[in-house]
């Protein structure tokens, strides 16, 4: 057999000299992204085992407990951007290091182990559990960082842990608007919220210019708008009310106020809460709810509550705090 000629031994090893030299080059990616990124889990000692007020702590990242007794904070908590915790599970919505953005949804059980992991692009946004821990929802920015702007499109992924099923954008959602089955290239959810039976949930659809407080059904897989200007909802323990925040103003720097919906005749209150929150608002008992808005003293974000019937003034709870949630 005639040997290779020296041409062809060359063009050989520059075919593996690239293949190192890239095997090398996605190594070093790989790894850029992932330094720094703290442990998807906690410290093996925090759990939701206890009661309290579950938060994000603004100064560490990681989520920390507070007890109704008082005390200093128990800390050492998963590193999550985004965190709710309901029945036998919690949902911690990370940011992926790198270009372009990437969210991490880590579904955990109450001792914070990994059950289920799922990435999809943007960056985190919402995040819910429903009351039994079997269906959970995330949403994501694919653009934009405000809802006060246009300029911005949401993600909204729904997995069901009793099947497995994972639904990645709720957008392609049969959608029925003043009683006509809707279609919209714009159409855009977020801030989902179930109810105890596992099946009937609230969400926000945006869609030429307007939002709109929906009704869904997972079983029939369908949906329905029962209201204009109510975003980001929040079902009450006892399924009788939804707490939004409603546009009031054209006022980019202060556009929301807090209201609550009463579902048996759809009537709604504002709370005592003045100042503009843009969050989804964690119900903390069937009285109290609880979100983030802008620190004071240089912090980032602070958790404030205020009572559901529109009474009393808003009570600073967590200096430095963020995505509220009561477990039990």
């Amino acid at each position: 057999m005639n040997p290779r000629p020296p041409q062809f031994r060359r063009l050989v090893l520059a075919v593996l000299a690239v293949l190192v030299l890239g095997g090398g080059s996605v190594g070093y990616v790989l790894h850029a992204r992932h330094r720094g990124l703290p442990a998807a889990t906690g410290d093996a000692s925090f759990s939701l085992a206890e009661s309290g007020l579950y938060y994000r702590d603004s100064a560490t990242g990681r989520i920390a407990r507070r007890s109704g007794t008082g005390g200093p904070p128990v800390t050492g908590g998963p590193a999550c951007e985004r965190f709710y915790a309901a029945g036998e599970r919690a949902l911690c919505l990370r940011k992926l290091p790198g270009v372009p953005a990437r969210t991490q949804a880590l579904v955990l059980d109450r001792r914070m182990r990994e059950i289920r992991r799922v990435t999809v692009p943007g960056i985190p946004n919402r995040a819910r559990v429903s009351p039994s821990g079997n269906v959970l929802s995330w949403t994501v920015f694919a653009t934009g960082d405000s809802y006060a702007t246009t300029a911005f499109s949401t993600r909204t992924s729904i997995l069901d842990l009793r099947t497995g099923y994972l639904v990645t954008s709720m957008e392609e959602i049969p959608l029925t608007i003043d009683g006509t089955r809707y279609h919209a290239p714009d159409v855009n959810y977020w801030g989902v919220t179930f109810a105890r039976d596992d099946n009937r949930f609230y969400a926000t659809v945006s869609t030429r210019g307007r939002t709109h407080l929906v009704e869904g059904d997972l079983h029939n897989w369908s949906a329905k708008a029962l209201r204009e200007n109510a975003e980001c909802p929040s079902l009450s323990p006892d399924g009788s009310r939804v707490a939004f925040k409603k546009k009031v103003s054209d006022d980019p720097a202060a556009p929301w106020r807090l209201f609550v919906l009463d579902l048996a005749d759809m009537r709604e209150h504002p709370l005592a809460e003045t100042r503009s929150v843009d969050d989804q608002v964690a119900w903390l008992d069937d009285g109290t709810v609880g979100y983030a808005l802008p620190g004071q003293e240089g912090r980032t974000t602070d958790i404030w509550s205020v009572p559901a019937d529109g009474t009393a003034e808003p009570r600073l709870l967590v200096p430095g705090g963020s995505s509220p949630v009561a477990a039990d």
